[in-house]
């Protein structure tokens, strides 16, 4: 039986088959020479703990956003003297957005910007700088050893950084050893269940692990931990003694009182 995972991999095949028919490699290496300077991740997240927020339209997990909350998060992170750098989700099928839509956040934002996606070829690295990313996401669950490593020298050869993603020991085995930001995802991908898939809602979010997070100690010595996953502003308190900073998306976009209401809490559990 197909995992979710296995599933949203399929979809993003499609999407960036779609992607090179429409901006062949030669239209990105163009783009490229124009990108804007990059800002560091590394530096925005050292001490002290703070967060990535996150700008997506839907989840897999959950279903939908509330659109208010998308239309005004990135004004509101801005803001926030809590955030110290945006995830911006590229893939169209499972969460509603864009490869465009970290472009439009790079032409108002000035702190730095993740480009998080189901990264599995070389010219989705190329596209993420092309587009104003100053780092990508590599998930350990889906490329090996030797693809990590090499998508890392790529990124590091334009410029950009690299969040790794790593859900158990093995996949943290599988690291380059230079690993400078690596994350802990809770959530369960590679599970047939706690998924509403691509049309469905959920109130409450049945894929996460939160044991997952108890490998904090397990990760590269010195690298900068991120936890992801499932946070709010009740829990977040409880990883900050073992991470560097939370990488939060639904408890700020699915707030029914407001991201900024949401980021105030974030704001006063961390002080």
């Amino acid at each position: 039986m197909k995992t979710v995972l296995d599933e949203i991999l399929v979809d993003s095949a499609a999407e960036l088959s779609s992607a090179r028919a429409l901006r062949p490699p030669a239209e990105i290496r163009r783009i490229l020479a124009d990108a804007r300077p990059v800002i560091p991740m590394d530096a925005a997240l050292e001490a002290p703990f703070g967060l990535i927020a996150e700008i997506k339209e839907r989840s897999p997990s959950v279903g939908p956003m509330r659109r208010e909350n998308v239309d005004r998060c990135l004004s509101a992170y801005e803001s926030s003297p809590v955030v110290r750098a945006i995830s911006v989700l590229t893939n169209a099928t499972h969460f509603g957005m864009s490869i465009e839509r970290l472009a439009s956040a790079r032409l108002t934002s000035a702190k730095p910007l993740l480009r998080k996606d189901f990264i599995t070829d070389e010219y989705q690295v190329r596209e993420a700088r092309a587009f104003g990313a100053d780092a990508i996401l590599l998930m350990a669950s889906v490329l090996d050893a030797a693809r990590l490593s090499g998508f890392f020298d790529l990124a590091r050869e334009l410029g950009m950084q690299a969040l790794f993603e790593v859900h158990d020991d093995s996949e943290i085995a599988s690291l380059p050893a230079d690993s400078k930001l690596v994350g802990i995802n809770s959530r369960k991908f590679k599970s047939t269940e706690g998924f509403v898939g691509k049309k469905g809602s959920s109130n409450k979010d049945f894929s996460l692990d939160f044991s997952a997070f108890e490998l904090a100690e397990q990760l590269p010595e010195g690298c900068i931990k991120v936890a992801e996953s499932g946070l709010s502003p009740d829990s977040v308190t409880r990883v900050r003694e073992t991470f560097d900073a939370a990488l939060v998306g639904t408890s700020l976009l699915r707030d029914p009182r407001g991201v900024e209401v949401c980021l105030e809490e974030f704001e006063t559990a961390l002080s």
